[in-house]
């Protein structure tokens, strides 16, 4: 599951045992090298349904990590991609790993809090990648408000999700497994550590992004093998 190169088992014993912010801090140098980067394959698919090179003007990648999915929105933007996370070691590699990416619009790398976005209708297109988990489920309409309120009108939030998974999945059991240890940890262990599956579904995602304004289409059967599980959202704030 990991390359020889990523983090040792008593390195994501220390990851686990710290906060969100620390944790991905630890995580950082090693993150390429994990199953937690989301694939090239599933960033490209997702990209190209915003449109060809130079189609928008700004855009922003929330939780962006070591900066995947901005190295393929670069191409996409006239002035600017900006990525916002809470880690700074992530950002640090970031800047690292995006100094040769395509692309001439600027690039901005910004440590924030994903619940307290301070962008009001600046950009034409929010995308976010394998976040979703570490937002709790109260908090999820705050996400979205923040996101509603960063894009210009007309402009789209793009993500992907799943549909729910049968209770016969295997996968399903394994992901409640997870769910159910994680609460047992936070709940004997300070700091918390906030990551979840089974997070921000297509039928959750689309009642809160519905609930402030967006127009969502759901795009399934779109990812190449052996991603194609994988469903891709459109949310498009209405003008």
């Amino acid at each position: 599951m990991f390359h020889r190169k990523g983090p040792t088992l008593i390195e994501l014993a220390r990851q686990a045992l710290s906060s969100v912010e620390q944790g991905y801090d630890l995580l950082a140098p090693k993150f390429e090298y994990t199953p937690f980067r989301t694939p090239d394959p599933v960033l490209r698919t997702t990209m190209e349904q915003v449109g060809p090179p130079r189609s928008i003007d700004r855009a922003l990648d929330l939780c962006c990590g070591t900066g995947g999915a901005m190295r393929f929105l670069r191409p996409l933007c006239r002035q600017e991609v900006v990525g916002v996370d809470l880690s700074r070691g992530m950002l640090d590699e970031a800047h690292r790993l995006l100094a040769d990416a395509p692309g001439d619009a600027r690039i901005t790398l910004v440590q924030g809090d994903a619940l307290e976005l301070g962008y009001t209708s600046e950009f034409d297109v929010v995308t976010s990648f394998g976040a979703f988990g570490h937002i709790l489920e109260q908090d999820e309409p705050r996400l979205v408000e923040g996101i509603a309120r960063a894009l210009r009108p007309g402009g789209r939030f793009l993500f992907i999700t799943a549909h729910p998974p049968s209770v016969l999945n295997p996968g399903y059991w394994m992901a409640k497994g997870f769910n159910a240890a994680m609460r047992v940890r936070n709940a004997l262990w300070k700091p918390p550590f906030v990551m979840y599956y089974l997070t921000f579904l297509v039928p959750r995602a689309r009642e809160l992004l519905e609930a402030q304004g967006f127009e969502v289409d759901v795009r399934d059967r779109l990812m190449p093998p052996p991603f194609t599980p994988f469903s891709i959202v459109v949310a498009t704030k209405k003008a």
